[in-house]
């Protein structure tokens, strides 16, 4: 008999990243990577358990930069490319691991290669979105949208207009991908302030997700904490992370994927083979990395590791998501005793986490789904029906936060990336301004030099690029990127103000800087 809720969310994002000019270039693999090892093996599973008739209630984010790569020709186009080399190298593996105690690892890689290769072509039709349109239609999946570059939304707020066509924009290019518009939003980095909720309502939004402290430390304070949703003064609801949960899965050193039988995610043969063996399917420019093809588990500390065994893993996420359901049931009869109504359990991650960080992640879901369906104890559910099944909730403001680091924006703003927020805020008063005088503008290539602009304004607004100057990961390449969009529309504005654009070099930001081809700059109007 049904006692509560799951309601796990799948946060799936990357930063627009399309360099036409090269033929391999090392950020675009964050791309392929995600494909390979999260987003496809996520949509395989999913097949698997529709095909075994489990009931699945999973929500997830699809944001618009992904959306637009996964339409992007050129980008799909070199992923394939990606694929097949990868299903060469599995081939060569057999061929060097014959008659090894890892052959049977790199069996586990050539059939692991072959399936996605014949799941891209086959079901997704060379597309991921047919997938995620498929479980959608199945109700397997709630589809849910994001700000349009993954803009930090509260320090954009200065200029409100900003902060609306984040999420305008959003919604229009959810509508075009899925076919009607998105109930619910995950704020980039989960990140709220007071009064976000009246732009939300304007355009549509029912629903968010905040972390836990937002929640907990609303005004008045809530009723059943994090284990009900709220509404905010303006009626948009606001369902709050669960952090025991979320640290169960999310953790590396207390939660399930710092387990031994685990794939070690750094041991790859990118580095420990002879660089010619390996160069074909590396950067051209000579440099190591990863190919994932990895045949260590985490084993322990140090670097003394042993073979990975697919199968023992398998194992190994079977028994967690069996853990993981038998810690939600004892959590759910722990809050029954204080509450009118059953605890639902929120559970967001980010889906990378599944497949790429945790490389048996996508499988610990289908277990875990496998228990819910089995037991009949936790039942899967996303914001809509809980919303329809108890539309009265507590209304209270909740407290402006984050999932970052220590809760609120540091990790956006500090002394190593506060530089790029006087130049966003000057880009977006520009935009308006233009928005506003070239509002009947009629010629074409001042008209492409102004969209042209919005996007050059939209991916310099990507919470990626501070993010990754603050952690240290690809520094050089995001500060490169922020001031390259910077630069862009700089360039772009003096020339639609002197009436004298330059076609090939619009030309060229165009090929380039291509997201939302049908944009009108006309939104900051």
């Amino acid at each position: 008999m049904k006692r509560g809720y799951w309601l796990g969310v799948l946060h799936s994002h990357l930063p627009f990243v399309k360099h036409p000019e090269f033929d391999f270039f090392f950020e675009e693999q964050w791309f392929f990577e995600a494909i390979e090892e999260c987003y496809i093996p996520l949509l395989l599973n999913l097949k698997r358990l529709e095909e075994e008739g489990v009931y699945v209630r999973l929500t997830v984010s699809v944001t618009p930069p992904l959306i637009e790569m996964f339409n992007d020709a050129l980008l799909m186009q070199k992923f394939g490319r990606h694929l097949q080399r990868q299903c060469e190298l599995a081939a060569k593996e057999l061929v060097r691991l014959e008659g090894d105690p890892f052959y049977e690892t790199a069996s586990y890689y050539d059939e692991r290669f072959r399936r996605i290769l014949d799941f891209y072509h086959t079901f997704l039709g060379e597309n991921l979105l047919n997938g995620y349109r498929h479980f959608e239609r199945s109700g397997m999946l709630e589809i849910i949208t994001c700000g349009a570059t993954h803009g930090f939304l509260p320090l954009m707020s200065v200029n409100e207009k900003a902060v609306e066509v984040q999420i305008a924009q959003a919604v229009k290019v959810h509508t075009q991908a899925f076919g009607k518009p998105p109930k619910g939003i995950w704020l980039p980095e989960c990140a709220y302030y007071d009064g976000l909720d009246v732009i939300l309502k304007r355009e549509g939004i029912e629903y968010f997700f905040m972390d836990s402290h937002g929640i907990a430390l609303a005004s008045p304070a809530p009723k059943y904490g994090v284990f009900a949703p709220v509404f905010t003064p303006d009626g948009v609801a606001a369902f709050g992370r669960d952090p025991e949960s979320s640290k169960q899965v999310w953790s590396s050193k207390e939660g399930y994927p710092g387990d031994a039988r685990y794939r070690d995610f750094y041991r790859d043969i990118g580095y420990d083979l002879p660089f010619e063996y390996v160069a074909p399917y590396l950067d051209p420019i000579g440099t190591r990395g990863f190919t994932g093809f990895k045949y260590y588990k985490i084993t322990g500390e140090g670097n003394d590791k042993q073979r990975y065994d697919p199968y023992a893993a398998m194992e190994a996420a079977r028994s967690h998501a069996q853990n993981f359901h038998f810690n939600r049931e004892k959590q759910i009869d722990y809050l029954s005793g204080f509450m009118d109504r059953p605890p639902m359990v929120v559970s967001p991650y980010d889906a990378e986490l599944f497949g790429h960080w945790w490389f048996e992640g996508p499988d610990f879901l289908y277990y875990f789904f496998k228990e819910c369906h089995e037991h009949g104890v936790i039942e899967p559910i996303n914001a809509c029906q809980y919303l329809d099944i108890y539309p009265h909730n507590q209304v209270v403001s909740p407290n402006p936060s984050s999932w970052g680091d220590r809760g609120y924006f540091d990790v956006w703003i500090n002394g190593g990336n506060d530089w790029i927020y006087r130049h966003l805020h000057l880009m977006s008063d520009r935009m308006c301004e233009c928005a506003g005088k070239y509002a009947h503008e009629h010629d074409s290539l001042r008209l492409r030099a102004l969209n042209q602009m919005a996007r050059e304004l939209l991916l310099a607004q990507s919470s990626d690029w501070a993010f990754l100057m603050t952690t240290g990961t690809a520094m050089e390449y995001s500060t490169e990127r922020t001031k390259e969009h910077i630069s862009n529309f700089n360039r772009l504005y003096e020339m639609v103000e002197d009436a004298d654009v330059e076609s090939e070099l619009l030309e060229r930001l165009e090929r380039k800087n291509s997201i939302f081809p049908s944009i009108d700059f006309r939104i900051y109007g």
